[in-house]
């Protein structure tokens, strides 16, 4: 193992093109800005298959030793997954730390972290990743050891490692599902009063957290990079027609996201699969969009997000010309498309239009009058509709104030009730 430095570190990055499944070169040199290395040297190549043993070739490798010493590297960055061995021979070969992608991800993920649920998860998916690798660079870990508890056949210190390693992510295990049952109870909770869930979905570093302010007037932190912001948020967003919907702001995505993040990240994910609706957060202004909507459209399809009503928003039209906000249509009238700009607003106010169509409001408030006997009335309503004020008589009676779905009214048939107008 490699010690990081204090300070910023210098890195090489490598980009290898394969016939299928390669990766995009100015994302691994975005990913290495947002992990706070100074790239310095990019080395690329083309080959057919990864090598069994360095994944480059070996004249490839000569070419990243000479880089290693000529730039005094600290760090080297491969745009791809490597194999726990390939990771080892190449920090054997290079003498300086080789990380991969996924590796590069989630050390961005752990420096974006700051909730207790994000930084069990960022644990959770690092840990189960350095499981892999614990055998990398350290000889001494193959002595045995005796001692008290140890005698007879011995434990190796690895075997030690790796027994303390799964004890804590087994810990970490049990800490995320309960926090996955306190989501579970909340979503329970919006669905029990009929609040609607919107969630803002899409690749990273499109705008989402941009437009979660501008739509709920939050002040979540943003910057053009990646993975800004981690940690899930939600609040009320008030719309147009007196009725409101709860918008969570939910982790980024990106090519081929690594499967201990899915999976570490389940309950947050869970918040776009169980929503009433997807607002699609696309960069309008990248080259390379429509790739990067094949691609968020995999990885909803992985949560189980695929099948939620989705809307895309165009984002960061203000970079473009000739390009006015708008709202695209289907052939039955149906909004599917709105074009704005969340930094400076334009067309934001389309989008609140889009969200009061698309839930509009199906409550009335009523005054009810329930008698001493109509207690069963009385508990059917606490569960489906908001009981805004009660008052009960000396005589056992109810007064109540509702805010009700029109489609309960029917529980109302036998009640005195009078419409509340404001």
């Amino acid at each position: 193992m490699f010690d990081r430095p204090d300070s910023g570190e210098r890195a090489i990055l490598v980009h290898i093109t394969f016939r299928a499944g390669q990766e995009d070169l100015l994302e691994l040199k975005e990913l290495a800005k947002s992990a706070r290395t100074d790239p310095v040297f990019v080395v690329t190549g083309t080959r057919k298959r990864p090598d069994p043993k360095y994944f480059v070739g070996k004249g490839k490798l000569d070419e990243l030793k000479a880089a290693v010493e000529s730039y005094d590297a600290d760090v080297v960055l491969f745009n791809h997954s490597l194999a726990p061995s390939q990771e080892r021979n190449l920090e054997s070969a290079l003498g300086v730390r080789v990380v991969d992608r996924n590796g590069l991800i989630l050390d961005i993920f752990a420096q974006r972290a700051q909730s207790f649920e994000g930084k069990l998860q960022v644990e959770l998916a690092q840990l189960k990743h350095l499981s892999t690798r614990l055998v990398r660079g350290w000889t001494h870990l193959e002595r045995q050891k005796g001692g008290i508890g140890l005698r007879g056949p011995g434990e190796t210190q690895l075997e030690t490692d790796r027994r303390l390693l799964s004890l804590r992510i087994k810990q970490i295990q049990q800490r995320l599902d309960k926090v996955e049952k306190q989501r579970f109870q909340g979503r329970s909770k919006r669905k029990k009063a009929e609040i609607s869930s919107v969630s803002l979905v899409g690749y990273t570093n499109a705008g989402k957290s941009t437009l979660f302010n501008a739509l709920t007037g939050a002040d979540i932190y943003t910057a053009d990079q990646l993975f800004a912001t981690l940690d899930p948020t939600l609040r009320n967003c008030p719309l147009p027609n007196n009725s409101e919907v709860v918008l969570a702001d939910t982790v980024g995505f990106i090519r081929h996201l690594p499967h201990e993040l899915v999976a570490a990240f389940k309950s947050t994910l869970q918040e776009a699969s169980e929503a009433d609706l997807l607002l699609h957060v696309i960069d309008a202004y990248g080259d390379d969009r429509n790739d990067i909507i094949v691609q968020v459209n995999r990885v909803l399809e992985d949560i189980g997000a695929d099948k939620v009503r989705q809307i895309e928003v165009f984002n960061k039209i203000d970079l473009m010309d000739n390009i006015e906000p708008r709202i695209d249509r289907d052939e039955f009238g149906s909004p599917i498309r709105v074009w704005l700009s969340a930094e400076t607003g334009v067309g934001v106010d389309l989008l609140y239009q889009v969200l009061a169509e698309l839930f509009a409001v199906t409550k009335v408030k009523r005054r009810c009058y329930l008698a001493p006997h109509q207690g069963y009335v009385r508990a059917k309503l606490f569960t489906c509709a908001k009981i805004i004020d009660e008052h009960i008589d000396d005589f056992g009676a109810n007064e109540l104030v509702i805010e009700i779905d029109v489609k309960h009214l029917a529980l109302l048939k036998d009640v005195k009730t009078e419409d509340i107008i404001e």
